[in-house]
């Protein structure tokens, strides 16, 4: 049994050393003679924090209580989601070298491209806990869901990464897409406005996108210190296993295309 195993495991074992290995290499790369380094990782959510609450807040007068939190919370999870996808869709097309490889394990990149931006969201949390504290809120028990809730966001991004790197080798096309679509479903998931604004003829169809759920699940936790909806969070979960399945299956399937293809 152990025998029958062993080359299983060492294949485990292989790519959890190279996924720790690319991991490092692309933050060191990303922030590589950086004056400020890793603290780059913030300026983007903070900019779009400072420009959503004074625009939503200020001038177009949105009534959300604790805004600040509640659009910071929608800018660092949407990001990490946003971000991911846009850098994956071209992993496969910047990774000629290690694609060219014998034996390597393509399977682990879109993992370490998700892996990096949870990392980013992961060094922001921080700055957010300290502007809910400073807003008055305080850790209550229902932020013992928060890893699940990093797990399932993480299962939907891998998830996706997967059908959309295989797509791009093969039609380049699918990045220019990709990131306009992103733009688009920036407009379409409530970042930095209430779900309650959607009007009701729509609302079906509006929470078809998974970072609807996701985000209402993040400040449920967070914001309003209430347990995520568990039927919200099984459908997710349902989701985020589907996609990562389906999509691993299409990805391994077209890999012995991807080198003649680039």
């Amino acid at each position: 049994m152990t025998a029958a195993r062993s080359p299983a495991m060492r294949r485990l074992q292989h790519r959890a050393d190279v996924f720790r290995v690319l991991v490092g290499r692309d933050l060191k790369a990303m922030y590589k003679r950086s004056f400020l380094g890793f603290g780059w990782a913030l300026g983007l959510p903070v900019v779009q924090l400072l420009v959503f609450t004074l625009v939503f807040r200020r001038v177009l007068a949105v009534e959300v209580e604790n805004y600040p939190v509640f659009v910071f919370i929608g800018v660092l999870a949407w990001g990490w989601f946003q971000s991911s996808l846009a850098e994956g869709v071209g992993l496969i097309t910047g990774n000629r070298a290690l694609v060219g490889q014998p034996g390597f394990p393509l399977v682990v990149l879109p993992h370490v491209t998700v892996a990096v931006r949870l990392f980013h969201f992961l060094v922001a949390l921080p700055l957010l806990f300290g502007l809910m504290w400073w807003g008055g809120i305080r850790p209550s028990w229902p932020w013992l869901s928060l890893p699940l809730l990093i797990v399932i966001q993480y299962l939907l991004a891998v998830g996706l990464c997967y059908p959309l790197a295989s797509m791009n080798v093969l039609l380049r096309d699918t990045q220019h897409v990709t990131r306009v679509l992103l733009q688009m479903m920036l407009f379409m998931t409530p970042v930095f406005y209430d779900v309650g604004r959607v009007p009701d003829s729509i609302l079906g169809w509006y929470s078809l996108n998974p970072m609807v759920g996701m985000l209402e699940s993040w400040r449920a936790v967070l914001l309003h210190g209430a347990w995520p909806d568990p039927r919200v969070l099984a459908v997710l979960l349902l989701a985020g296993a589907v996609f990562y399945a389906l999509g691993r299956s299409l990805f391994v399937h077209q890999s012995h295309r991807f080198l003649e293809e680039l």
